[in-house]
């Protein structure tokens, strides 16, 4: 009896599916007899399966197929030998066919693991080729050639270049490792010369751009703007550059491994930039908007009523016909080119809503995006001849248990490290002091409102105690006069080291050198940025 494989030959597998395709064309015709046939064959296969174990015990070895694997299950027998009546072939096809273990399940290739449905954002680009030179294909600028002003072979030379030079360097460390057994040694001649060479490299490197190459550098810049990657040739040394290369091909390749095992996917309904009004900024966080404008990668908005489209054509369109200059609401602060804008969220849910949502974008911690009604928003400006533009705002509950004064606080990116955010900050406790309250952000702060914060109340304390003429003073004076949190304040002192514990009472250090750069930065700074008290005209609203 020969005796396979079936999972050996390919061959096989072939011919078994036709044998069950062939016994699918002839069952209507065999129906009657099936019951009676797969009772007899049964027997004779039981027969059978006596005599093969008495030939295996005359015999030492098992029967071995054609590759030399011995059959791992009875299902290996091939049932196409002389020795065995076709009514048993017929059985045993019919009973694998039923228990599904005819036919071999799909295998699975490389390039389906892909969308092809996605494509590559940079313009004139086919999605073809890798940064890292292992890939096919990219759906992403950070793996396009094309935005590093590469090409895809040029992307597969550097891949098995530093393919190369890691198999060098393992090589020679391993050298190294025998040679000196020492957990403290010096440094070997190769390390030495190495370290000269790069030395050499870096001493190379012209600082002073030609112009010719400043030239190329603008000519690149107008011609692709922001769809491709500045020429970085000359900026830092060759060596440096080729470790920036390095760096990014490795990332590169982490991330393409966790997309493969499912744990990253392409096009995961992230807003990677959006276009407002004559910027195009890149987003910091996922904000849930719509998945039919969240899938496209960028937004297009309109500055002033803040609504979102999802094309350049459409915001033009949409610029053409808005009428809106200015956030809704009453304006109850003006001085200069800045206003504030008080936006009631119950009258006007659809421009709160937008703006909760925009300021996602960039804010980790927040988690209100269309439960706006309870809220009051205070929305800063800034005027020139086009309308009101977007600065930044703050958000309040209408009635705050915790004397919140503030819910959230966004600056826009590009108005950001200008002051506008503790101008923002102090506007709000202008409010707390006209309500007669003492207030305090509600927790938890991002990252960068913890630091501005922080700054503010270092600074009204310091103007405090530069204005401070007598010898006593309490922490509930300092905050009845500035409407800061007595908590906030005990906090701000300790980590300027201004509070001490001496002979059972609490003294607060006057620390002249703190004073005095605080009053160097304020002269520096100028009035430009700060709220006057005197331009607001505003009201303590009536329980809303």
């Amino acid at each position: 009896m020969e005796v396979r494989n079936a999972g050996s030959s390919s061959e096989g597998t072939e011919d078994s599916d036709f044998s069950a395709e062939h016994t699918d064309s002839s069952e209507s015709d065999a129906h009657a007899v099936r019951n009676t046939r797969l009772t007899r064959s049964s027997l004779r296969l039981s027969r059978n399966s006596q005599d093969i174990k008495e030939s295996a015990d005359h015999d030492e070895s098992p029967p071995r197929t054609p590759t030399g694997n011995a059959p791992s299950s009875e299902s290996d027998i091939d049932m196409s030998s002389p020795n065995v009546s076709h009514d048993e072939s017929l059985a045993k096809e019919l009973s694998l066919k039923e228990s599904g273990l005819a036919h071999r399940p799909k295998r699975r290739r490389f390039h389906e693991s892909y969308n092809f449905n996605m494509k590559c954002p940079t313009p004139g680009c086919n999605s073809l080729g890798h940064l890292t030179g292992k890939h096919e294909r990219h759906f992403s600028i950070s793996g396009c050639p094309l935005y590093h002003n590469l090409s895809a072979d040029e992307c597969k030379v550097k891949a098995s270049s530093r393919d190369k030079h890691v198999e060098e360097r393992t090589l020679s460390q391993r050298q190294d490792e025998n040679r000196h057994s020492a957990r403290q040694q010096a440094q070997t001649e190769r390390q030495l010369r190495y370290k000269e060479k790069v030395t050499e490299m870096r001493r190379k490197r012209n600082s002073v751009p030609l112009k010719e190459q400043k030239d190329k550098y603008t000519e690149h810049r107008q011609t692709h703007g922001s769809s491709r990657e500045p020429l970085l040739e000359n900026i830092t040394s060759d060596y440096d550059l080729e470790l920036f290369r390095k760096a990014q091909a490795r990332v590169l390749d982490d991330l393409e491994k966790l997309r493969l095992q499912g744990q990253v996917t392409e096009g995961g309904n992230m807003i990677k930039a959006i276009v407002f009004g004559r910027y195009e900024l890149d987003t910091w966080y996922h904000s849930p908007y719509p998945e039919e404008y969240a899938r496209l990668g960028r937004l297009y908005m309109c500055e002033f009523c803040l609504k979102y489209m999802k094309s350049q054509t459409i915001l033009r369109r949409h610029m053409a016909k808005c009428v809106w200059k200015h956030p809704p609401g009453d304006e109850i602060y003006r001085k200069g080119v800045i206003s504030v804008f008080e936006v009631d969220g119950k009258k006007n849910k659809i421009y709160c809503q937008n703006l909760c949502l925009l300021a996602k974008l960039f804010l980790d911690h927040k988690t209100l995006y269309y439960d706006v009604e309870p809220f009051l928003f205070y929305v800063m400006t800034e005027a020139d001849n086009t309308g009101c533009h977007l600065v930044g705002y703050f958000s309040k509950e209408k009635n705050s248990f915790l004397n919140y004064n503030v819910s959230c606080i966004l600056t826009m990116p590009q108005y950001m490290r200008q002051g506008y955010g503790k101008m923002l900050i102090d506007f709000s406790y202008l409010l707390s002091k006209v309500e007669e309250k003492v207030g305090s952000p509600e927790r938890p702060l991002s990252d960068l409102g913890l630091i501005s914060y922080r700054s503010y109340w270092k600074e009204v304390l310091l103007r405090y105690l530069h204005n401070f003429q007598g010898k006593e003073i309490s922490i509930k004076e300092i905050s009845q006069e500035t409407a800061v949190n007595p908590v906030d304040i005990v906090s701000t002192l300790q980590s300027l080291q201004m509070l001490k514990y001496w002979k059972g009472k609490h003294l607060i250090l006057k620390r002249q050198d703190l004073i005095d750069d605080w009053k160097t930065k304020e002269a520096k700074r100028g009035s430009n940025k700060t709220i006057d008290s005197t331009a607001l005209k505003w009201s303590p609203p009536n329980g809303t």
